[in-house]
Formats: structure tokens, sequence, C-alpha cells
């Protein structure tokens, strides 16, 4: 597995616990967390991090996104899996100040919730984060048809 998906995979468990839990985990045992599933890499731990603390600082912004993107879906009643990585590929697509390109950020959360989803989980995340992609900036993007206007 290649080391940021590995971190990417990481943060997917750091949000689904974090979007599951009413109750707030201290941030130490997020780092902890972070570092013995990231075998003390620090690297990967700050970038694992980074992620993490980006989805939470932007996530109403997010959840609007999302909530715009995904036609006749609620966030509340999406998969717990599908709604996080929903949550991270659009952090990495809109405020990411890492700038990955737009067919790594879609591949990535594809597979994360191929691993992690349902059958059904990889088509809505692509549809979805096409979407989120194509409304960026108010330029048209789209990864399945190749096209991009400027």
């Amino acid at each position: 597995m290649v080391r940021r998906s590995r971190a990417r995979e990481v943060v997917l468990q750091l949000l689904f616990q974090w979007d599951q839990n009413p109750n707030p985990v201290p941030r130490p045992a997020i780092e902890k967390f972070a570092r013995d599933r990231l075998l003390g890499d620090a690297e990967l731990v700050a970038y694992c991090l980074a992620l993490f603390d980006g989805v939470v600082k932007h996530k109403n912004e997010i959840d609007d996104r999302l909530t715009q993107a995904a036609t006749n879906w609620r966030l509340s009643r999406m998969m717990p899996v599908d709604r996080n990585v929903l949550r991270l590929g659009t952090y990495e697509l809109l405020f990411d100040p890492n700038g990955q390109p737009l067919e790594v950020v879609i591949d990535e959360a594809i597979e994360l919730s191929r691993r992690f989803g349902s059958e059904d989980s990889p088509a809505f995340v692509n549809g979805v984060l096409d979407r989120v992609a194509q409304s960026k900036d108010g330029k048209e993007q789209s990864v399945e048809q190749g096209t991009a206007e400027e």
C-alpha cells in the first residue's frame, strides 16, 4: 500500500470515530492512534493529522458542499463510511493546501470506499466527488468525461 494511501486510511478511521462518537476523543489519544497505525512515521503522522484537522476545521463548509452535490441524499442518511470518505475527498479537493491532483483525490476516495464501504459505495463516492469537483471555483471539470472548461 502506498504510504499516503495508508495515511488516508487512518484519517478515515479517525473521522469515522469522530463522526460516530458524541464525546470528543482527547487530542493525545488521536495522535497516539495515528502514530500507532502509521508505525511512528513522523512524516505520515503529520500528513494524517493535517488531513484530519482540516476536515474537522472545514466540516460545515464541506457538509454544505456535499449536501449540494449529493442530490436526493441527506448526509445523515448516508452510510457513515461513505459520508466520511466524501468529507475527506471534499477537503482534499477544496481546502488542502498541498493541492493533490483531482484524479488522485477521486481515485483514493474510491479505493477507500471499496475497502470499507458497501458494494455501491465506489460509484456513489465517485459521482458525488465528481460533482464537487465540477462546482469547484465555478469551473466545469469531469474525471469521467475528461473535459475541462477554462
